[in-house]
């Protein structure tokens, strides 16, 4: 087992990365400050894991609730599920959330428990590989909106995370790759070593070899602990994780939530961001073709859907929260490793990438 501290000051919390750690209710079953524990996940995630849970809440009062299972799903509707079962429960202020489940669950306990009762703990159990290196690090919860994703919601930090990697033995493939787009995510925006070393490794990686799996999910959460303890409340140099994202959640958008995954969207994103720094004569075309390269070979989509037109990418990116004063706020690197946020890259070059990778005028 590895441990990764988020250091947060007084909200700084551990991130626990190994094999078969659900049993080890050392790490996580005491960081339950009082008698009360509530455990949300989904009909997928359920029959798998929920018992394994309940074990090692023997000694705890506890209510379970079982979300459906998809991204169209987190919405304000399905989070006030999680509220009825807590106040159906009488649990308190005292009470623990426990998120079991990939990013939807995370994001949506987390943000119950930023809410419920003005706040109390939560704990994330990632059962996915997205949400592992991404979603479950660094407190951002929320729900989406059928105009924008993710625009409703709070900052709050769990009590620690769990990234038991065992429980990727169960992941489908599509949801696996899916992770993989955000782990390539880190070594684009900091960390060229790291893709290299992905480059190198992507073979082992998409098989699921133990050592390899492990040092990438260790290698993503201490690169996204590093930036999130420089800036929790995304003020500044944090949003360079959003890489991608505001072209993907465009996608996810337009598309419907659910038929593209998180990953695939971010993936295509990213392409869409390297054009554009490439455009602007930023980066060389070879780091282009190289992360293209990557990303397909991980099984991740590289172009934009096809029914999508020029004027509807706009209108959804101009929805994004990184656009502030009505001027689009993007993710683009400046060389492998480099990213910055800006606002200088001209509309005219951003509808000139999306015409090249094929999107309708």
């Amino acid at each position: 087992m590895k441990r990764l501290d988020v250091a947060l000051g007084e909200r700084s919390y551990p991130i626990f990365i190994g094999r078969n750690l659900l049993a080890q209710a050392e790490l996580w079953v005491s960081e339950i400050a009082g008698k009360q524990a509530a455990v949300v996940t989904n009909e997928t995630i359920a029959p798998l894991y929920l018992a394994q849970i309940r074990q090692q809440l023997e000694q705890k009062e506890v209510c379970e609730t079982i979300l459906p299972d998809g991204e169209q799903y987190k919405t304000l509707e399905t989070l006030n599920q999680i509220f009825t079962d807590l106040l159906e429960a009488n649990h308190n202020r005292k009470t623990t959330l426990i998120a079991l489940g990939g990013g939807v669950v995370g994001d949506m306990c987390g943000f119950a428990a930023a809410s419920y009762q003005r706040g109390v703990d939560f704990i994330q159990i990632p059962t996915t590989l997205l949400s592992m290196v991404d979603s479950s690090v660094g407190g951002k919860t929320g729900v989406n909106h059928p105009l924008g994703k993710n625009m409703i919601g709070a900052f709050h930090q769990p009590q620690c995370v769990l990234a038991d990697l065992s429980l990727l033995d169960t992941l489908p493939e599509r949801e696996y790759a899916a992770g993989v787009a955000e782990v390539i995510k880190y070594g684009l925006i900091c960390d060229a070593p790291f893709f290299d070393w992905l480059e190198a490794n992507a073979e082992k990686l998409m098989a699921r070899d133990g050592e390899v799996l492990a040092e990438a999910v260790y290698r993503s959460c201490q690169n996204k602990a590093e930036v999130v303890a420089e800036d929790e409340l995304e003020s500044g140099r944090r949003a360079i994780l959003n890489l991608g994202h505001t072209f993907g959640h465009a996608i996810e958008t337009a598309e419907g939530y659910g038929s593209w995954l998180h990953g695939e969207a971010v993936a295509t994103g990213m392409v869409l961001a390297l054009q554009l720094s490439c455009r602007l004569g930023w980066i060389d075309a070879s780091l282009v073709e190289r992360a293209t390269s990557l990303l397909s070979s991980c099984n991740l989509p590289v172009e934009p859907p096809k029914n999508m037109n020029v004027e509807q990418f706009l209108l959804l990116m101009g929805r994004d929260k990184k656009v502030i004063d009505g001027r689009l706020r993007l993710v683009l690197l400046r060389g492998l490793g480099e990213a910055v946020v800006t606002s200088d890259a001209p509309e005219q070059d951003v509808v000139a990438v999306l015409r090249t990778a094929g999107v309708a005028p």
